[in-house]
C-alpha cells in the first residue's frame, strides 16, 4: 500500500514537472516572432543594400540584400538597430503585445552627412612624364569593365585547365569514378582504344584540324 502511494506521488510529481516545462516552451515560444521587412531611403523610396539589422545588446543580426529586404527572428521587447553606411542609424522596438508571429516592417533610412578627407589634383609637370604615365600607368577599371573581363570565356578556360581541383571537385570526381566503376563490378571494363566510333571520331577532329597549335587555346603564343 505504501509502494502505491509512493509510486502516485511519483507520478504526479513528474506529470507537473512535464506540465510546468511545456508551459514555459510555450510562454517561449509564443515571444517569438519573424520580422520580415525592407530598407528603404526616407527621401526616394530606394532600397538601400548592405544595412545592417542587428539585435540591441545581442551578438545576432542580418543584412539586407541587394533589393534592401531582409528577414530576423527575435523575442517581443527586443530593439533592433539599423545601420549602413553614410545613413543615420535607427532603432525600431518590437512590441511586447503583438499576437501574431509574423509582421512586416518598412524601415526608412535618412541619408547623414559625412567629411571625406582634402584630395588636392596637380598636373604633371612636363610633356615626357605624361607620355609616361599614359604608356605605363595601370588604371583601375570600372565595375562593368571588371565583369567583362572576369567572365571572358577564353580565360575561364584558362584557368579551368590551370587551376588545381578544390576539395568539393575531387569529392565529386572521386564519386563519379566510383559510379563508373560499380557499372561494371565482377567483369572486364570496355577499353576504347578498340572502340570503332571513338576512332572516327578521332579522324574526323584530326581532318578539321582541332589539333593544330593555331585552333588551341592552350598550346597558342597569344
Amino acid at each position: 500500500m505504501r509502494n502505491r502511494r509512493l509510486f502516485s506521488r511519483f507520478i504526479f510529481t513528474l506529470a507537473a514537472v512535464i506540465i510546468g516545462y511545456a508551459g514555459i516552451a510555450q510562454i517561449a515560444f509564443d515571444n517569438v516572432v519573424e520580422i520580415d521587412g525592407v530598407v528603404m531611403t526616407a527621401d526616394s523610396l530606394r532600397s538601400v543594400p548592405g544595412a545592417t539589422v542587428q539585435v540591441r545588446n545581442q551578438n545576432r543580426g542580418v543584412e539586407s540584400s541587394y533589393t534592401g529586404v531582409f528577414s530576423i527572428v527575435c523575442f517581443k521587447g527586443d530593439t533592433l538597430e539599423f545601420s549602413c553606411i553614410g545613413y543615420r542609424s535607427k532603432q525600431y522596438i518590437v512590441n511586447k503585445n503583438l499576437t501574431e508571429q509574423h509582421y512586416s516592417l518598412i524601415q526608412l533610412m535618412v541619408q547623414d552627412t559625412f567629411y571625406l578627407p582634402e584630395t588636392i589634383i596637380r598636373p604633371l609637370p612636363n610633356h615626357d612624364e605624361f607620355n609616361y604615365a599614359f604608356q605605363y600607368w595601370r588604371i583601375p577599371n570600372d565595375y562593368y569593365e571588371k565583369a567583362r573581363r572576369n567572365t571572358n570565356a577564353y580565360i575561364l578556360r584558362a584557368l579551368a585547365y590551370t587551376l588545381p581541383h578544390d576539395g568539393s571537385e575531387a569529392q565529386h570526381r572521386s564519386q563519379e569514378q566510383m559510379a563508373r566503376e560499380a557499372v561494371y563490378y565482377g567483369q572486364q571494363q570496355p577499353m576504347n582504344i578498340f572502340n570503332p566510333i571513338a576512332w572516327g571520331q578521332f579522324f574526323e577532329a584530326w581532318k578539321r584540324g582541332d589539333f593544330r597549335k593555331k585552333n588551341n587555346p592552350y598550346l597558342s603564343d597569344y
